[in-house]
């Protein structure tokens, strides 16, 4: 495993109990730094922490990432916590489960776009003025290259991540002079509790458009999203990092 310096930094990872945001909080953890995880299951964070309180500091945060004044609570007690905030991760998604549009319903649509991309939102207006203030920050967004493809049978997932892409394009640009960059990875499907919410056919679509034949594994996007969240990403905002196994083309 390459080293990536975050030593001394604080992240916020928002549906770090698990799957990819868990990967993401070990692999800062192994660079450094000190890691709070915000998510709604009481029971995963609890394991989460025990997990990984060999590896360094970490915080739990039990909250609903939709609800503003609890995101602005959790923001509040997390800078108390650790002094600061300097890295977010947005993590934190559902697929709503596949169904063509006419057949999907309405609330399960609005659902998946409230937590996929108003979320985001949310934490981001939360966590960027601490940002502004320290004159540093990093925002990772965990996208999807159905953002970029849009996935036939999930239409909602597709829209809310592509409106992701949109909001790390747009809040990268109005914080381009700032000390802080935006940037969103798009990766092709991994193996995590989210399958649980797909139906097997829609698993093996996936899989059959992935050139490289296998599934994303959560600590390769842990990697890319590390050095995102670093000093050494200077230069590179509102953008949009790949990581598909030659799946996207653009």
């Amino acid at each position: 495993m390459n080293q990536i310096d975050l030593k001394g930094r604080v992240a916020v990872i928002t549906g770090g109990a698990r799957g990819i945001g868990y990967a993401i909080a070990e692999r800062m953890l192994a660079s450094g730094a000190a890691v709070s995880l915000w998510d709604l299951d009481k029971a995963a964070l609890k394991a989460a922490a025990a997990a990984l309180a060999s590896k360094g500091t970490v915080s739990t945060r039990e909250v609903q990432l939709t609800d503003e004044p609890a995101v602005q609570k959790a923001a509040r007690a997390t800078v108390k916590a650790h002094g600061r905030i300097d890295i977010l991760v947005n993590n934190a998604g559902i697929t709503g489960g596949n169904a063509k549009v006419w057949e999907l319903d309405t609330a399960v649509w609005r659902q998946v776009v409230e937590v996929n991309l108003i979320a985001p939102f949310i934490v981001s207006k939360a966590v960027v003025p601490g940002m502004i203030r320290n004159g540093y920050g990093r925002i990772v967004n965990i996208a999807s290259i159905a953002g970029k493809e849009g996935n036939p049978n999930a239409s909602h997932y597709s829209a809310s991540k592509a409106g992701l892409i949109g909001l790390t394009k747009s809040l990268g640009k109005e914080l381009a002079t700032n000390g802080i960059t935006v940037n969103c990875i798009t990766p092709a499907a991994a193996k995590t509790d989210i399958f649980n919410q797909m139906k097997p056919e829609f698993i093996q679509f996936m899989l059959s458009k992935i050139p490289m034949n296998r599934f994303v594994e959560v600590e390769e996007i842990a990697a890319m999203a590390a050095w995102l969240a670093s000093e050494d990403c200077s230069f590179s905002t509102g953008a949009v990092f790949d990581i598909s196994g030659g799946r996207g083309t653009y």
